[in-house]
């Protein structure tokens, strides 16, 4: 899929452009998504809108890169009706503030959120951690866990695995 980049001060320019030219007809909004780049500075976080040419069935792909601390991208609300909600939904996870959007609330998580979920702004997993048991969320855990031989005399994938198995089969 073609993909290109505009500065964010044009993004309505370009979305104007590409919607409205006789030859290229990209009237259609596919999708509007945020994407969190917590390591480029100045540019961590993404709009990228998919927009489809029915007429042609020709799909591209525009990005617009903003900084975290001015997350302002002018909204598409006004071109695409489809954008209303997506644009809604990218400030509820990610936090991108669309300016001139009729009714830029949080849709799905609670309003009392003072952090956007999906950004990285938070550590991963420790895997050292033992305060929890794994086989509750079916990682295994537990000695013997994931090997045991079924009822009916067949062994589980676990124990065909084993080194040493390979073309033997297992009784």
């Amino acid at each position: 899929m073609l993909t290109f980049e505009v500065p964010k001060d044009l993004n309505l320019k370009v979305l104007n452009f590409l919607y409205d030219d006789e030859e290229l007809k990209f009237r259609f909004l596919t999708t509007l998504a945020g994407v969190h780049y917590p390591h480029s500075k100045g540019r961590e976080l993404a709009v990228v809108y998919h927009l489809h040419n029915l007429v042609d069935n020709v799909r591209i792909r525009l990005k617009i890169f903003t900084d975290v601390n001015q997350p302002d991208v002018y909204t598409a609300t006004g071109l695409f009706s489809a954008a209303n909600w997506l644009e809604r939904e990218t400030y509820d996870f990610y936090g991108i503030n669309f300016v001139g959007h009729p009714n830029l609330k949080r849709i799905l998580n609670v309003d009392e959120m003072d952090y956007f979920p999906m950004r990285k702004e938070y550590p991963l997993e420790d895997q050292t951690r033992i305060d929890k048991d794994d086989e509750m969320f079916g990682r295994g855990g537990m000695l013997g866990f994931g090997t045991e031989r079924t009822d009916h005399g067949q062994s589980t994938l676990a124990e065909a695995d084993k080194p040493g198995t390979e073309g033997r089969e297992i009784v």
